[in-house]
């Protein structure tokens, strides 16, 4: 009897004790304390960005380690830049910047909701309710959230799309700047609708070209490729009317000898006979465009003195030193393939171009190259320091983004915290049909969706809960369409008051936000590691062996 029951006990022990030393060089925080260091995390970071939500929203001062600042709202913009090392952190990190791929708005949402779910199920983790009973909850309230929305969406018009694109705008900038943003996004977007491409095909055929000359206010957008090039040869002609289009995939340019190479040269006719190979091995290169009646030659890396002459010669005007992007998309509008040698050039990869003309934009030439095959634009940033050019490159995105999306898209919502409002509400009557402690995780749910519209309320200055109970009591009333029109500091009909929002940045808003807390609800062990990793000095242990 005593040795059955001395055997598991030692077993246990010995186990116990080899775990303790597999752990000695670690630093372990497991249970709830592990649950509240993730919440903590989560709630640091919301903090440091839940003033930029909104059109009352303030902005951020970003400085870089060689003290140039960036002054922005955009909340994935502060994100990234900030040195963030706690690995819950970067996990919201991460929710937010999956969020700004897919939807390009509703980046702080992500994070704020993700902070509010933690943070309301800590609390009710103290109250006795394991992280799976919430996990499960936090699942179910999810599937209900997502089914709603779908019911109270409408598909949009024009103008409803116009103004959905200015809601995600509202408070990234100066506001005449962000109707000027807003317009030229909706065009650009209007001109992909057609297009082939998915979600990212607004980073792809839209350039982003910015010059120091003028206003930000004077930016605008032109059909075609515009780049910070000037043709080869000044002979040729700076402008066209169009033609036929190669591009090619490399350079042109004679063979050169190999570093290690060396030739022995007794006689001139040597030397003679090298460079009439170069010319010849050029000249084939030429003729073969020539003969297929290119016209505009553009080439990824350079082009040699013996080509730039027989081009020339042969009526080809031709751009040198093309980025990758440039070629892919000029390769879009005109048809034109990309070939590594220009002597394997066929008719089927020869493309052609609408117009070419030349221009000095800021004392510097640019050249403009229209595709035949439309579908390419470029955004001419101006302005008058780098930062102003950057935060209107990035509102121009976020507004092109949520355009293109809304013509796949076309479903609206309330804004102005409405639907989370209403979510809140509908959950809560929702949860009465739980018979388990599911109820309040649904419950806990609902109350983090009320902070959407609280700090709305907060970063216009209002107080949040007589904003909460009055939106709720005037939905009850009205309906789900009722929000916060922070401009004129009352709640009506947010379709009356222009302020929409994109339903598919809700929904991933949603989906999102409550994986990201789930992954983290999940967490019970945190192990740090007290040594660095190093690279083992495997010379040293060959020395010691001898």
């Amino acid at each position: 009897m005593g040795e059955l029951k001395t055997e598991p006990m030692l077993g246990a022990y010995m186990a116990e004790s080899d775990h303790d030393i597999a752990l000695q060089d670690t630093d372990r925080i497991h249970g709830r304390s592990a649950l509240v260091k993730n919440v903590e995390a989560a709630s640091s970071l919301a903090g440091a960005i839940c003033s930029t939500l909104g059109p009352k929203g303030l902005d951020k001062m970003l400085v870089e380690s060689d003290g140039t600042a960036t002054v922005t709202n955009d909340g994935v913009t502060v994100l990234e830049t900030a040195q963030v090392e706690h690995p819950t952190a970067r996990l919201l990190i991460d929710a937010s910047s999956s969020q700004d791929r897919a939807a390009r708005d509703g980046t702080t949402t992500t994070v704020i909701l993700v902070a509010e779910f933690l943070q309301n199920a800590l609390e009710l983790v103290r109250m006795g309710v394991h992280p799976s009973i919430i996990v499960n909850g936090y699942s179910m309230a999810l599937e209900e959230s997502l089914a709603e929305i779908e019911r109270v969406a409408e598909e949009a018009d024009d103008s409803m799309k116009s103004q959905v694109v200015s809601t995600s705008l509202q408070g990234k900038s100066d506001r005449a700047l962000c109707k000027l943003l807003a317009g030229l996004a909706i065009t650009a977007a209007d001109l992909l609708a057609e297009e082939e491409g998915g979600d990212d095909i607004e980073r792809l055929r839209v350039k982003r070209l910015q010059v120091k000359q003028g206003s930000v206010l004077e930016t605008s957008l032109v059909n075609g490729l515009m780049l910070l090039k000037s043709r080869v040869d000044k002979a040729t002609s700076d402008k066209s009317e169009g033609g036929l289009v190669a591009i090619i995939d490399g350079g042109l340019e004679s063979k050169k000898l190999e570093i290690n190479a060396s030739i022995e040269v007794d006689s001139p006719g040597i030397l003679q006979g090298f460079h009439d190979r170069k010319i010849e091995y050029v000249n084939k290169r030429v003729e073969n465009l020539k003969s297929l009646g290119v016209e505009l030659l553009i080439v990824r890396d350079g082009i040699s003195d013996e080509a730039v002459s027989l081009l020339t010669k042969a009526g080809i005007t031709a751009y040198r030193r093309f980025e990758r992007k440039d070629m892919e998309l000029l390769s879009n509008i005109t048809g034109a393939k990309l070939v590594r040698d220009p002597l394997y050039v066929s008719a089927d990869d020869i493309g052609s171009y609408s117009r070419r003309f030349e221009e000095n934009i800021a004392d510097v030439r640019h050249t403009l190259i229209e595709g035949s095959d439309g579908g390419g634009m470029t955004l001419v940033v101006r302005g008058s320091s780098p930062a102003v050019r950057e935060e209107a490159v990035r509102v121009f995105d976020d507004a092109i983004g949520v355009a293109h999306r809304m013509n796949l898209r076309p479903g609206v919502l309330p804004g102005g915290g409405a639907i989370q409002s209403h979510l809140a509400r509908h959950l809560r009557a929702h949860s009465l049909n739980q018979t388990g402690r599911e109820q309040l995780a649904i419950d806990a749910y609902a109350s983090a969706l009320e902070s959407i519209p609280r700090i709305l309320a907060e970063n216009s200055g209002r107080d949040p809960v007589d904003v909460i109970l009055a939106l709720s009591a005037e939905q009850q009333e009205l309906g789900p369409w009722i929000g916060l029109d922070l401009g004129h500091g009352k709640n009506q009909d947010m379709k009356e008051a222009g302020i929409l929002d994109p339903l598919f940045v809700v929904r991933h808003a949603l989906s999102g936000s409550t994986e990201a807390a789930i992954s983290v609800l999940r967490i019970d062990d945190v192990l740090w590691a007290k040594t660095d990793p190093s690279t083992p000095d495997w010379k040293d242990d060959e020395e010691s062996e001898d």
